[in-house]
């Protein structure tokens, strides 16, 4: 199947922004723009992508809860936006690639619920509270990290339970 010039641009806004966050010299970026501009299928464009960060996801409510559970992938990095209502989101079936990811929340009314991996480890000294509190109930029997989840943003008007399962 051949490629769109839409998914050429993408491919090339997305090494573009690689470059400029740092995770390509200029030699990798001359090399990889090449690959995308002459791809002909979604694998050799693939191949042009390849180990690039993901871009962030944004979860964004006005007025209702987030809520993601069971076998959803999880992006490398992830902000939570909310107005009025919190976020559930369950990342222990979750389909997780990353040895690490990041979740930003920003929330001016509502908590949040966040459930981890048994095997996780996490850390939430980023998160600004302002009229709630903040708990992590480790698991019972920690077994080495797989995983490690950075937590960061701003809670207004509630609270952070961070939970394993």
């Amino acid at each position: 199947m051949p490629l769109s010039e839409a998914e050429r641009d993408q491919a090339v806004q997305r090494l573009q922004h690689a470059y400029a966050e740092g995770h390509l010299d200029s030699a990798e970026m001359e090399v990889r723009l090449e690959q995308a501009l002459t791809a002909r299928s979604p694998g050799t464009l693939a191949t042009a992508l390849a180990e690039l960060p993901d871009e962030r996801v944004e979860l964004v409510s006005t007025g209702g809860r987030i809520r993601r559970s069971g076998a959803w992938r999880v992006p490398r990095s992830l902000r939570v936006i909310g107005e009025y209502g919190g976020a559930n989101l369950d990342l222990s079936a979750a389909d997780i690639r990353h040895s690490a990811i990041e979740i930003d929340f920003q929330l001016a009314y509502g908590s949040v619920l966040l459930i981890l991996p048994k095997r996780a480890s996490v850390d939430y000294d980023r998160v600004r509270l302002t009229w709630g509190t903040a708990t992590h109930r480790p698991p019972r029997n920690p077994s080495p990290s797989t995983l490690h989840v950075q937590v960061s943003g701003e809670l207004g008007y509630g609270r952070l339970k961070i939970r394993h399962r």
